[in-house]
């Protein structure tokens, strides 16, 4: 989550189904890299896993709530979230249905929003969004490095870490640059320093914004 760095799938699931060991893939936003041709090596191998989690509220810009669980397994799936009431009506014969494979009894149809924005981007515009966050991501770094800022990262997706000196003074542009309002952006701990944590995803960020967003960071950094 830090820095959008993969591990190497293939070889865990490999190592861990020889063992009798169960593979879950936390996708968060990274799972979005198997859209896009140019990202989709560094997810090679999560096809081999027994489950899966991802967010749609990352890089679908959809709802925050909007996330999803994959199992190879649906029987098992269900054995783990599916429970029994008086008040409940399906047989024990009856197939595991939607609401046994959630711990939520009841949401709004979150699978609408997903459905929509999938409709509206297709596969090619998908994988557009996820090329264009990257380069944007690269944009970040290059100018907050050119600036003579320290990042920490390779920048592998759409994740930049940096850092302004000590920890004090890069927590302190932090809260500068959320002062500020031209962009909002985290702060992390990575590797035992204190880093800003730059993650882009949203569909309309332009290379305007991002150089706009690094004048900002330069500006506060330079008055600390």
């Amino acid at each position: 989550m830090n820095t959008g760095a993969c591990d190497d799938l293939r070889a865990v699931c490999d190592l861990t189904h020889a063992r009798g060991g169960w593979v879950h893939v936390d996708g968060a936003f990274g799972l979005w890299a198997a859209a896009s041709p140019a990202t989709r090596h560094l997810v090679d191998g999560a096809e081999l896993a027994d489950s899966w989690a991802c967010d749609g509220h990352k890089w679908l810009n959809v709802p925050y709530d909007c996330g999803y669980a994959f199992c190879s397994r649906p029987a098992v799936h269900a054995e783990a979230l599916s429970y029994s009431a008086s008040y409940l009506t399906r047989a024990e014969a009856t197939p595991a249905g939607g609401a046994d494979y959630t711990a939520e009894s009841s949401r709004r149809a979150r699978g609408f929003a997903t459905w929509a924005a999938l409709r509206e981007l297709g596969r090619d515009g998908v994988a557009e969004l996820v090329d264009r966050c990257c380069a944007l991501a690269r944009r970040f770094a290059d100018g907050l490095s050119t600036a003579g800022f320290d990042v920490a990262n390779e920048v592998t997706l759409n994740q930049v870490l940096v850092g302004f000196g000590s920890d004090a003074r890069t927590d302190a542009v932090v809260q500068a640059v959320q002062e500020d309002g031209t962009c909002w952006v985290g702060a992390t701990t990575w590797r035992g320093r204190r880093l800003m944590r730059i993650s882009v995803s949203g569909h309309a960020t332009t290379e305007a914004d991002v150089d706009r967003s690094v004048a900002a960071m330069v500006r506060q950094a330079q008055v600390l």
